[in-house]
């Protein structure tokens, strides 16, 4: 069983739309009320280890599970929030629910038990700048053809058919175990959280292996010539987003100083803005999962590159077109929907030199700039679009992890990978020096942030 995710879009009425917002900011009230007690706790035993305090005559300190958390707020929630019983109870678990993760995800990162970047300590949510949900794992929640049916909201309309959905549940091919109620883009949106038996058709060629080499210029390179065009949503829609944001600004915004309320034309605006963006992050959505759907349909074995996205990012002018390629999202489409197929997708590590290595002979450059588009080989002469001499280098390097003769590695990484010996080459001597003649083999060279994403 797999847990699976569908998003409908919601038409809710005023009413409904009151209430949501209300359930949201029960969620958001909840989480500031347990990050204060927990933020007063450290404190006062900070304070109190200042002067000299230790052992059992310090505070007693409290847990941040979300048992302990929901138990406390129970006795509370009378004081703290007299108007709880016009919400629902999972709307203030909701709340609870994220600070528990956010605390236990701080504590693991400072004990380096969490790998990844460092997670910071929670701050308070803001009731203008955090994101509005809500989320529901109990109760009389389901999904009808046209409605979905949500505890203590009642039946709100789908902007989209969820027949499809309604007819799984019907039919126990799967069960709805949560939904998920989020205000983005100007409008509410339902995941439910299903979990259902997912079968899909094996790939028309189990046995064969591809390289996918990724790339801005280009989406991806197949290892079989094949070139994935990349779509530039958001270089396409750049011109109209600019123009949008410029309205926006020119009009009378909040002001939190001055306690100004918005006009009604920066709404509007807002609301425009807010759609263009929307619809560049759908188009982009939509293309990607029709390339890895026909990848994953037709290749058993997918190799791509493991990218160090976050030092393409660090290159301001890259960073957008690296960032609206969505690299990330293209490798973990591929991952499930491989495993959907029983296929494979195999990683190659981040310093395996996939452009600088020649595809036919195996010899290596020690520079490729990232201008020279076409790889030229001086030992056997290959010339070779860049990108597909990568793409049949990541084939190469799948084909040799699947029969298990792949290099090994005493740091399991291939960064001491020697590269294959090429022809002799005489070096001339310079005077006054102690130079020695040598063979054509370099050190391979780690590729460039830049080199990597091959635009």
């Amino acid at each position: 069983m797999t847990l699976l995710a569908y998003r409908f879009a919601l038409d809710p009425t005023p009413s409904q739309e009151r209430a949501l917002r209300s359930h949201a900011g029960a969620s958001r009230c909840a989480f500031n009320w347990g990050l204060a007690r927990v933020k007063a706790v450290m404190d006062q035993r900070g304070a109190e280890a200042t002067y000299g305090i230790a052992g059992e005559n310090l505070t007693p300190s409290i847990s941040w599970s979300l048992y302990s958390l929901r138990k406390d707020w129970n006795r509370a929630k009378a004081t703290v929030a007299p108007w709880w019983g016009e919400c629902s109870k999972e709307a203030f678990n909701t709340g609870l629910d994220q600070l528990a993760r956010g605390l236990k995800n701080w504590g693991e990162a400072r004990r380096g038990k969490r790998k990844g970047k460092p997670v910071g300590f929670p701050r308070f949510k803001s009731k203008r700048r955090a994101r509005q949900s809500v989320r529901w794992t109990t109760g009389a929640f389901r999904c009808e053809a046209r409605h979905a049916v949500l505890p203590r909201i009642g039946r709100v309309r789908l902007h989209e058919d969820g027949a499809r959905l309604a007819d799984l549940v019907a039919a126990g091919a799967a069960r709805v175990v949560a939904v998920s109620v989020r205000f983005e883009r100007g409008r509410w949106f339902a995941a439910f959280t299903v979990e259902q038996d997912v079968r899909r058709p094996a790939a028309a060629d189990p046995d064969a292996v591809v390289g996918v080499d990724l790339g801005v210029k280009t989406l991806a390179v197949l290892s079989t010539g094949e070139e994935i065009a990349n779509p530039r949503h958001l270089s396409t829609a750049l011109g109209k987003v600019r123009r949008l944001s410029r309205t926006m600004s020119r009009r009378t915004g909040p002001d939190r100083r001055t306690r100004r309320a918005p006009s009604n034309r920066w709404r509007r605006a807002s609301a425009a803005l807010a759609e263009a963006q929307g619809r560049v992050a759908d188009q982009r959505r939509d293309a990607l999962h029709k390339a890895t759907t026909s990848l994953t349909a037709r290749f058993g074995t997918i190799v791509v590159e493991d990218l160090h996205v976050a030092g393409m990012l660090a290159n301001h002018r890259l960073a957008r077109h690296v960032a609206d390629a969505s690299f990330a999202e293209f490798r973990r489409q591929i991952e499930y929907k491989s495993a959907w197929r029983g296929g494979r997708v195999i990683v190659a590590d981040r310093w395996f030199a996939s452009s600088k290595t020649c595809s036919a002979c195996g010899t290596a450059k020690a520079k490729l700039a990232l201008s020279e588009r076409t790889f030229v080989c001086a030992a056997c002469g290959l010339v070779l679009d860049r990108d597909a001499n990568a793409a049949r280098n990541l084939a190469e390097y799948g084909k040799q992890q699947i029969a298990g003769s792949g290099p090994e590695t005493r740091n399991g990484r291939g960064a001491d990978r020697q590269t294959t010996p090429g022809p002799q080459v005489a070096m001339k001597r310079q005077p006054g020096t102690r130079q020695r003649a040598q063979t054509g083999t370099v050190p391979r060279q780690r590729e460039t942030a830049s080199e990597a994403a091959h635009p």
